[in-house]
């Protein structure tokens, strides 16, 4: 079974993000549990828990189904003390929040080492600050995600997930999310079947598939190895529709959530039945 979907709002509340999920025929979500550009947010109340969890039992979504992400201002590998434990704080504030809603994933990328420490330093801190967060909950998974490679982002190669993944202590609550357009602008081609085959072989190589927890399905404007982060719709961009084909047609990447970042979210609902007409 493909759980395809979109990072949908949560506008008004949380629990509002399964019916706009429902609204374009999506069997999967993203959503931010708290407001993405702040560091703090009130606490969710048992009401709000009850109506989303009530709204994603009406609608069928599973946990599983479902793959928030973590606030844009969290950096795990920040060379800066005060700055880290801020992150660190945040990341694990999302992820009892995550624990609270009943939700199985929480999303994040992995941070930047802001030209202060080597790669590998900040690597080491990105897995530190997954450890603190998984003593302090019991059952969510912590899903890195791939990064475009922009500036001084972490996560840009395999080699990165691989390292964070070596050094956390539970091998069952750690994960990857790939984002196509962040590994095609990273280098990794996938504008055609054979390249798409060649770029995953490598993923089991170095990662492998038993950690791919959830994708976000992005064309990419700029050209391959580019190290630019700009998501285009499915098919606009320059890896093109065969990369999607693929993608649908191979039973790796079944039952994980397969969410739509595309920015023009009027054409998901579209999006979306065109992914699902390739799986036959």
């Amino acid at each position: 079974m493909k759980y395809i979907g979109a990072h949908v709002s949560a506008a008004g509340g949380i629990f509002n993000a399964p019916a706009n999920a429902a609204d374009i025929d999506a069997n999967a979500f993203a959503l931010f549990t708290k407001n993405q550009k702040r560091w703090h947010a009130k606490a969710l109340s048992d009401n709000e828990i009850r109506k989303f969890q009530d709204k994603c039992a009406e609608l069928e979504f599973k946990p599983e189904q479902i793959l928030p992400h973590d606030s844009y201002l969290i950096n795990l590998g920040h060379p800066e003390e005060e700055n880290l434990k801020r992150s660190r704080t945040a990341f694990t504030d999302e992820m009892q929040r995550c624990e609270q809603l009943g939700l199985t994933y929480l999303n994040f990328h992995p941070g930047s080492h802001l030209n202060k420490l080597s790669e590998e330093e900040s690597l080491e801190r990105v897995a530190q600050s997954v450890n603190l967060a998984l003593k302090k909950t019991e059952k969510v998974v912590a899903v890195i995600e791939n990064t475009a490679g922009q500036g001084n982002n972490l996560g840009y190669n395999f080699e990165h997930l691989a390292n964070i993944i070596e050094q956390v202590e539970d091998k069952q609550r750690i994960g990857v999310c790939i984002d196509t357009c962040h590994a095609f602008a990273a280098g990794y081609d996938l504008s055609s079947t054979s390249a798409c085959a060649k770029t995953f072989t490598e993923f089991e190589r170095i990662v492998g598939f038993k950690y791919l927890k959830g994708m976000h399905l992005n064309d990419c404007k700029k050209e391959c190895g580019s190290r630019v982060d700009r998501h285009a719709p499915l098919g606009d961009g320059s890896i093109g529709w065969e990369c999607f084909k693929y993608i649908m047609q191979d039973d790796r990447f079944d039952s994980i959530p397969l969410i739509l970042e595309t920015p023009e979210p009027e054409r998901w609902a579209e999006e979306i039945e065109t992914l699902r007409a390739f799986i036959n």
